[in-house]
């Protein structure tokens, strides 16, 4: 299949990007033992959370569904809405972990629950790996991370605003890694499967682009995979419209984009803001606490930075990640005090265009990252395709 389209001439190929930029990341130290206790994948704890997650999306949908048949439509409608916040999670955030191989230590159960959670909500785990290993590698540095591209609005308008809280539908592929809205979502799915990765004019775009022109034998997984994509939700449609009962369109093709607010809340203030082109994970990722349930279909990502520093830690460990280095990080936001900070930022971005806010560090932080940290602490876990491990 044929790579389309030309990578934007300001940024130089990926295999270049490779083989020259050397990030000497700092991690802030941790004793080895402690490290390798952490990075232990568990079976038990990953059905806790893959499982625990796909229990709530059935929960949800069979009651959705009960009441779709008792026509008790306004319970109907708050039951479909706790289905789509639910299911909106599986996007880049389940699919995420999953797709880094640390949740279970049986690798088989990891790719199961990967591809079962990307089929019903449209993530594309192949693309996805390859671009995120990038982001890993060099995260923020435009040059070779374009993943997420600063700087970020964290202001929504009316329109998109309302799509939060019902059905995104229109929202476009942007600055991050995203397919969009429904529609855009199907619509990029479907070129996908084609081949192209659309208009370069979405930075997003721009930068699938690049990762299929470095990556060609896995944008061909990815077009398999969208093909695949496809023909299930087209199997959905046509078992709705033959059986009369259109809630499975519902509860399954559209429940992804039902219901973003909590995602969007969540997700946001990974990077938004913050530095890029530091070898500091502490300046460009924020950490944040916030209630469990949101921890829970978050699959504790609030623990971010820890995330970035230490890759190879499953997500069910971050917590403890987090307190045995607390004493060489920045204190942990609040989810409010996150967004209340982005704010800030780009109100003064406005004004100063290159303002970065610069996170401060604890008195006694380090600063020196090691030139070339052990393979356990540079791990991704088995998140790089093999044409890039």
């Amino acid at each position: 299949m044929a790579v389309t389209g030309e990578v934007d001439s300001q940024y130089r190929p990926l295999a270049e990007v490779r083989q020259e930029l050397r990030v000497k990341w700092y991690r802030s130290p941790i004793e080895g033992r402690v490290l390798r206790e952490l990075s232990r994948r568990s079976d038990r704890k990953g059905f806790v959370q893959a499982g625990g997650h796909l229990a709530l999306f059935l929960a949800s949908g069979g009651l959705t569904y009960f009441l779709w048949l008792q026509e008790i439509w306004i319970a109907f409608l708050a039951a479909l809405f706790v289905h789509g916040t639910i299911a909106s999670f599986w996007v880049g955030v389940a699919g995420h972990e999953l797709d880094h191989g640390t949740v279970f230590k049986t690798k088989w159960l990891n790719k199961f629950f990967l591809y079962l959670f990307s089929t019903i909500s449209w993530f594309d785990p192949f693309d996805y790996a390859a671009s995120h290993t990038y982001h890993h590698r060099y995260t923020l540095h435009p040059e070779g991370d374009r993943e997420v591209l600063l700087p970020i609005s964290p202001t929504v308008g009316r329109t998109f605003l309302i799509q939060l809280f019902t059905i995104n539908l229109s929202t476009p592929p942007d600055r991050t890694l995203s397919k969009g809205g429904l529609f855009a979502t199907i619509l990029t799915t479907a070129r996908s499967a084609l081949g192209p990765a659309g208009a370069k004019r979405f930075p997003s775009n721009e930068w699938l682009n690049s990762v299929h022109q470095d990556q060609p034998r896995q944008h061909m997984r990815s077009a398999w995979f969208s093909r695949w994509q496809l023909f299930f939700h087209a199997a959905v449609l046509v078992v709705s419209i033959a059986t009369g009962q259109w809630v499975w369109i519902l509860l399954l093709t559209v429940s992804s984009s039902i219901g973003n607010w909590a995602r969007h809340l969540c997700v946001m203030p990974q990077h938004c803001g913050l530095m890029d082109k530091t070898p500091d994970f502490r300046k460009s990722v924020r950490s944040m606490t916030m209630i469990w349930p949101l921890e829970f279909l978050y699959w504790n990502m609030n623990w971010h930075l820890e995330h970035h520093m230490y890759a190879g830690v499953p997500c069910y460990n971050l917590k403890k990640l987090h307190r045995a280095v607390a004493h060489d990080m920045p204190k942990p936001r609040t989810l409010v005090s996150a967004w209340r900070e982005m704010f800030h930022v780009w109100n003064r971005q406005q004004e100063e265009p290159d303002y970065q806010f610069d996170t401060p560090l604890p008195d006694g932080a380090g600063k020196i990252g090691r030139e070339k940290p052990d393979a356990l602490e540079a791990s991704i876990g088995d998140l790089a395709p093999k044409e890039l491990a």
